[in-house]
């Protein structure tokens, strides 16, 4: 089995080896990279499920995302990233409290990882020995204030997915074993991508998933050409193709952190909040999930777009991917959940203004 953790768990480009391949390269997939920039702007989001066929982008796409987002600034010796040194937790041995800037992490949650590798070793016979918290970070510790991705996400074990569900509610990870216990913040935004033919995800991790987006091949002549081309022109030379696209990754790159200083100061008047409400009582969501991602997700739409204020017509634009994969299963309409949200949109706040 490949354990993608030993060599792209930060998919972070670095000098002497091969840059990904740029996240503004990629032809079409509106959708999925839309979700993506939107959850760089709003981490509360709740983070992005991509399923779809194989070899449209995907793993692609969170490889680009990660060189792409902005540094943050966190004590250079703190395992769990922590923006100052009162943050740290007091486990952590604190060689440097020096505040630099690191790249976004961005790390890979391997298919067949043990429990530990993810929550982290507890050293209970040196911590009994010499009375100190001896504990090996994980994989939880290392995506604290980014992101963690899941390739195959409907093939993780089910102990694993318990446990992120337990992390994902509660932003912390605990490690108890023997009478012993260390804690840490475990916040991150969850990215999961695969192939539904291989199996569905449980719906308690499913709802954990702000943002859902349904990718398949281009079915025009053109785009898959010009897909062939970027990614010949891209393997022939890797740093000359991302030189390239370097002035597009730039503005884009603004443009997120210009939406994160934006963000709080976007107004959503009252009819808009009743427009998520209207929608998603329409659809038979359950619980406010729904409204909240909704909303937030609107929320970003409009800070990216320089917009002051939420519109209606932000909601209809970010409805299918906050509410898609919250529909109940409805046996007697064969529609896709897309073509359900769409309809279910048209009919609750009108058609579209052309």
């Amino acid at each position: 089995m490949l354990h993608r953790d030993q060599t792209a768990a930060k998919p972070q480009p670095a000098t002497g080896t091969t840059p990904p391949f740029p996240f503004t390269a990629i032809v079409g997939q509106d959708d999925m990279r839309l979700a993506m920039v939107l959850t760089a702007i709003d981490p509360s989001i709740g983070g992005v499920l991509v399923f779809g066929d194989r070899g449209t982008g995907k793993s692609t796409a969170v490889r680009g995302l990660a060189a792409l987002l902005p540094p943050i600034r966190a004590v250079r010796s703190c395992p769990v990233n922590s923006a100052e040194r009162h943050l740290c937790p007091d486990w952590a041995e604190i060689a440097d409290p020096t505040v630099v800037e690191k790249p976004t992490p961005v790390v890979d949650l391997p298919l067949g990882v043990s429990e530990d590798r993810v929550t982290g070793a507890l050293d209970v016979e040196r911590a009994i020995a010499q009375g100190v918290k001896a504990f090996e970070p994980g994989l939880l510790a290392r995506a604290n204030r980014g992101y963690l991705y899941i390739d195959e996400v409907n093939l993780l074990e089910d102990h694993i997915v318990d446990l992120l569900l337990d992390v994902a509610q509660s932003g912390e990870n605990v490690v108890e074993r023997d009478g012993l216990s260390i804690r840490h913040a475990a916040r991150f935004v969850l990215v999961g991508s695969g192939n539904p033919e291989e199996g569905d995800l449980r719906p308690q991790l499913l709802d954990r998933f702000g943002l859902s987006v349904e990718v398949r091949s281009p079915r025009d002549i053109d785009t898959r050409v010009e897909v062939v081309l970027r990614r010949e022109a891209y393997e022939a030379d890797p740093i000359g193709f991302a030189a390239t696209w370097a002035e597009a990754e730039a503005e884009l790159r603004a443009k997120i952190l210009g939406a994160r200083r934006a963000l709080a100061k976007v107004k959503t008047p009252r009819k808009v909040l009743e427009d998520c409400a209207a929608l998603c009582i329409h659809l038979g969501s359950d619980g406010l999930r729904g409204e909240l991602t909704l909303l937030r997700a609107a929320r970003a739409l409009a800070a990216s777009e320089a917009a002051s204020t939420v519109t209606r017509d932000h909601i209809r634009r970010i409805a299918g991917l906050a509410l898609g994969h919250r529909l109940r299963r409805d046996p007697l309409d064969e529609a896709g959940a897309t073509d359900r949200v769409a309809r279910a949109v048209t009919e609750t706040l009108g058609a579209a203004k052309s």
